[in-house]
């Protein structure tokens, strides 16, 4: 991929859909609105807080990474979205109890002027979840059309120049890739036919791709996981990424493997179990919807300790992971690790992670970042999968062919690096011999 030319300026608007407009969303909606009033601090936002060094380390050039590339100003977002239920933003926030019903308050007038427009839904994809405010068509195609009406009309009637979509609906029954998915057309029948390896967040991927507009996938879903979709966005100059936003007990396995790694530390075992009680984590109670998320928590530790190279390290770990649906402990997720590890001759030894975590609180500054950076991708004429963004996520998209990159500090490096090509600074690489010489 070229180095940009030319990055163009983040002018007017930026309009930001979320299919899926409950806890996350609202988080994030509500928190950014917060942020405009200075009622509070961005804080687990990259974007907004965060730095990236430039040049040797004695030139002691460190700006913040909004001052360094041109990101569009949280003053200029314009929030909707899309759910199921009828509850505006305001209604929606307060029913999930993640923020307080003080600092809603703060933010009542923006939240209750969201309303969600009708969802592209199906509860065979989904089947803890039902809800009145549902499309209704003939066939998948349709429903798609009628989401690239929606695009559309919110484009207008907000006034918004550009636009980013972030799936932040619920996890979907397990999907596999099928013949119906290698190329646009084909897709594209199967949404006339209405075959079932077409899911509702596939049409809204189609729907925002064919319109212009980037797509972040928040889910483990297939969703744009696909040939079809991956050479729609490339046609239509579309940056894309995905998939599963990293949260809670998988961010803490992308900090503490490859510590192990680093090490050389052997790993027997790793026990995880979660327990939660908002939304996601009814849908998870359903065993097709708990496999896809299983299958992109359990790929983790896989691809960072790399078993393959270290077999008497890591060739008989045993990783499981189970997810319980807990009502009374709402959003704020318990998760729980035993990690059986062994050290010099072989001698074992334990440790124990509880993490008392608030899954929308981490989750809501990941898609902050990820819509501000999907739209500096595409006025930099970035398009298809965008690897440099697998910061944010769980189960990261990369061209065919590659494996992941999990290692939270190797992905860390891989976007300031990413930022540094776009704006033509040297690449920091961390060898430093140059000091002394």
């Amino acid at each position: 991929m070229e180095k940009p030319a030319k990055i163009a300026p983040p002018k007017g608007k930026l309009g930001i859909l979320t299919p899926g407009m409950g806890a996350v969303s609202t988080t994030f909606m509500a928190g950014v609105e917060l942020v405009r009033k200075g009622h509070a601090q961005p804080v687990g936002s990259v974007t907004q807080l965060g730095t990236i060094r430039l040049g040797k380390r004695t030139e002691g050039r460190s700006p913040l990474v909004k001052e360094f590339v041109r990101l569009a100003e949280l003053n200029d977002l314009v929030f909707g979205g899309w759910d199921i239920f009828k509850d505006d933003a305001y209604e929606s926030a307060a029913n999930a109890g993640v923020l307080n019903l003080q600092d809603l308050a703060k933010v009542k007038t923006l939240l209750s002027n969201i309303k969600p427009m009708k969802a592209a839904f199906d509860h065979e994809y989904v089947k803890k979840l039902d809800g009145p405010n549902i499309k209704k068509a003939k066939n998948k195609y349709e429903l798609a059309l009628k989401l690239k009406e929606d695009i559309e009309d919110f484009r207008k009637t907000k006034r918004v120049s550009r636009l980013v979509t972030c799936w932040c609906g619920s996890t979907e029954v397990f999907v596999k890739p099928e013949e119906v998915h290698s190329t646009p057309e084909k897709f594209v029948e199967a949404m006339k036919s209405n075959h079932p390896a077409i899911a509702p967040s596939m049409l809204y991927a189609w729907a925002a791709i064919t319109s212009g507009v980037p797509f972040a996938n928040g889910a483990p879903n297939l969703t744009v996981d696909i040939p079809a979709i991956q050479q729609l966005a490339m046609e239509h100059n579309v940056p894309i990424c995905g998939k599963d936003f990293k949260t809670g007990q998988t961010l803490m396995k992308t900090i503490l493997a490859p510590g192990f790694k680093a090490r050389m530390l052997g790993l027997d075992g790793w026990f995880s179990t979660n327990i939660l009680g908002n939304r996601d984590g009814e849908v998870l109670e359903d065993p097709g919807s708990f496999k896809t998320k299983e299958e992109s928590k359990l790929s983790v530790l896989e691809y960072i300790l790399q078993p393959q190279l270290y077999p008497m390290l890591y060739g008989k770990m045993h990783h499981k992971v189970r997810i319980n649906y807990y009502p009374p402990r709402g959003d704020n997720k318990e998760g729980w690790d035993n990690i059986d590890i062994f050290g010099w001759l072989g001698y074992p030894m334990q440790i124990k992670v509880d993490f008392l975590c608030r899954d929308s609180i981490l989750a809501a500054p990941i898609v902050l970042d990820l819509v501000l950076f999907l739209d500096l991708a595409q006025r930099a004429g970035m398009k298809g999968i965008q690897e440099w963004l697998s910061f944010y996520f769980k189960s990261p998209m990369t061209a065919p062919g590659l494996y992941p990159e999990h290692d939270l500090f190797i992905q860390s490096m891989k976007l300031k690096n990413t930022l540094r090509w776009m704006m033509g600074e040297d690449l920091i690489t961390h060898l430093g011999q140059e000091y002394y010489d």
